[in-house]
């Protein structure tokens, strides 16, 4: 008998019946205006233009009639030109790309972990194993003061690093967007663990002289999502504030919050989180339409803190040795799946197109009425969205969501190569995935981008831009010496070696001929001296100490020569060619089994 194959043309007929529900759905108003519009315009028609004159002259109107139509128009134009909201452009951004000189391959943070972990075996294996599944390439950076060891997180080398990030990313934002500083009307800096006094922003204003009336704001404890939440305030703030422009940085600072203990839940960030920060320019001013890349469509934010289980599951604490870290709970997927189900039940009427929300209700209510146990329907974002930033926390994280939403591999392309570049930079990595669309050409005008973040509290916020003009490939972005590699294929385990041989190590850096870019943004600037980058991982191959040279005995040794061994030759070649004898015994092989 023959074998059934797969009815393609009924999966075919399903296909297009689908996408003419779909169709039918989105431009009902449409179809339901087409025939009341041919109506009235057939009887106009039948009418005759002598009949529509007469009528027009008919009609009397006096002069106090004329004057308070013409006022109700202008005073109802008048209330909603003002009730209806600023539209907020995304005119630039920069993302911050570390020195050569700060990154740290597998073999480097490994061998730190043997040295600094040396007591406790198991918590060295526990991060190997995390390392080998996390998703990380080679080429993710740390601060200086993590190299040393044991790590020297002291508040001056802290500082250091905000400084570094900070600075930098502002000064490629003014560079590329041609601003002064004094034309900043609104400064918001995000920062979750160091909060410092004086404040980050405050540290902002003081560097570049920002204007004495400026509108500072400094978010911390805020945790990865607080990118969105610093557009969100940005967002209110220009509604209220015409004509104006904001400034917001989104970073972490690594150096204080390196933890050292040998809890495993502790050690988890440790192999995740990496150096970066984001420099965003926003405005509300009509001129800068013209060259804005995005405009700001839609913020939601979620927030589970009432709810004991979700407000610990990102908890900074002490371990029993009085160590601070950061404890994340083995219920965090779960508990960020129910935030994102919150979430995009509400952005879903926002955004879906009319025949999703129609499924997502009929679905809905024949699980109420009719049985429970109904599958429920997830709407497709993908006809809502062209392009998706989810927040690179960690390769469960995408590969959750992407489960979730039904995503393709291309729509979390920019997610899995921003962790594997640049490793889980907090607030910061929507902005590396951003950059990663623009690097890749893709980015066209009406694009739609979805921003989803999570963050400590719990808190699942997203953030809906609309491309505003036609994105070129941006040049000296964070991706400008990479983007041609990528993507890469990331394998599910990159399986380490337990014991590395470490090889010969190679010439350290001479600090007199390096670029001042590798060195602290604040040592360079203020031509203090340079901060010294241990030797230690910086062009060692598995970040080996250089060696010394051994010293000189006493006793002159003569060394014991030996004749060159004679080797037999023959016109054909170095191999002998003499003729065996016939009666001679043969060589048996031995074979060790």
């Amino acid at each position: 008998m023959p074998q059934n194959s797969p009815n393609v043309t009924s999966s075919v007929k399903l296909k297009y019946v689908k996408l003419g529900y779909q169709y039918l759905v989105n431009q009902f108003l449409t179809f339901l205006l087409i025939p009341v519009i041919a109506t009235v315009i057939s009887h106009l028609v039948r009418r005759g233009p002598d009949e529509l004159i007469t009528t027009v002259k008919s009609i009397q109107l006096d002069v106090v009639q004329i004057l308070c139509s013409v006022f109700i128009i202008v005073f109802m134009s008048t209330i909603y030109f003002m009730s209806k909201p600023r539209s907020v452009y995304l005119v630039d951004y920069t993302c911050y790309k570390s020195p050569i000189t700060c990154r740290v391959p597998f073999s480097t943070f490994m061998e730190h972990s043997r040295l600094i972990l040396k007591d406790n075996p198991k918590s060295v294996e526990f991060q190997m194993r995390i390392l080998e599944r996390s998703g990380l390439g080679e080429e993710t950076s740390l601060p200086p003061a993590i190299h040393y060891i044991p790590p020297n997180p002291t508040m001056e080398s802290a500082r250091g690093e905000a400084e570094l990030v900070i600075f930098s990313a502002i000064d490629n934002l003014f560079a590329k967007t041609g601003l002064k500083p004094k034309d900043i009307d609104i400064l918001i800096v995000n920062c979750s663990l160091f909060s410092p006094t004086p404040s980050l922003s405050a540290m902002v204003v003081n560097k570049y002289k920002l204007r004495s009336n400026i509108k500072s704001f400094n978010l911390s404890g805020m945790g990865c999502s607080a990118g969105i939440i610093s557009i969100d305030l940005a967002r209110d703030l220009l509604q209220v504030v015409p004509n104006a422009n904001a400034l917001v940085v989104s970073t972490e600072i690594i150096t204080p919050n390196y933890y050292k203990g040998n809890e495993r839940a502790m050690l988890l960030p440790n192999c995740l989180f990496r150096m970066g920060a984001a420099a965003i320019l926003l405005s509300n001013k009509r001129r800068e339409k013209s060259r804005a890349k995005y405009k700001l469509v839609h913020v939601v934010r979620t927030h589970k803190g009432s709810d004991d289980r979700a407000y610990k599951c990102v908890y900074e604490q002490e371990d029993p040795q009085g160590l601070v870290g950061i404890n994340l709970s083995k219920d965090l997927m779960a508990i960020a799946a129910e935030a994102l189900k919150s979430n995009i039940t509400t952005i879903g009427p926002l955004v879906l197109p009319a025949s999703e929300q129609l499924l997502f209700l009929l679905t809905l209510i024949g699980r109420k009425i009719f049985n429970p146990k109904w599958k429920p329907y997830i709407p497709d974002f993908k006809l809502a969205f062209e392009h998706f930033c989810i927040h690179a926390g960690g390769r469960a994280v995408i590969d959750e969501l992407q489960k979730n939403l039904q995503l393709s591999a291309e729509h979390v392309e920019a997610s899995r190569m921003t962790l594997h570049r640049f490793g889980n930079t907090s607030s910061s990595s929507l902005w590396y995935e951003l950059s990663y669309i623009e690097s890749k050409g893709r980015m066209k005008k009406g694009d739609r981008i979805w921003q989803i973040a999570f963050g400590s509290g719990f808190k699942c916020n997203s953030a809906v831009w609309k491309c505003n003009r036609n994105i070129e490939t941006p040049t000296g972005g964070p991706w400008e010496d990479c983007i041609d590699r990528y993507p890469v294929h990331i394998p599910e385990v990159v399986k380490l070696p337990a014991n590395p041989n470490t090889t010969q190590p190679q010439t350290p850096y001479n600090l007199q001929d390096m670029d001042p870019s590798f060195l602290t943004y604040a040592a360079y600037l203020s031509d203090a001296p340079p901060f010294v980058p241990p030797t230690f991982g910086y062009g060692q191959a598995g970040g080996s100490q250089p060696s010394q040279p051994e010293a000189e005995p006493d006793v002159e040794v003569v060394p014991e020569t030996q004749p060159e061994p004679v080797q037999e030759t023959s016109k054909r070649g170095k191999r002998s060619h003499k003729k065996k004898d016939k009666d001679a015994p043969r060589r048996t092989k031995n074979i060790i089994k």
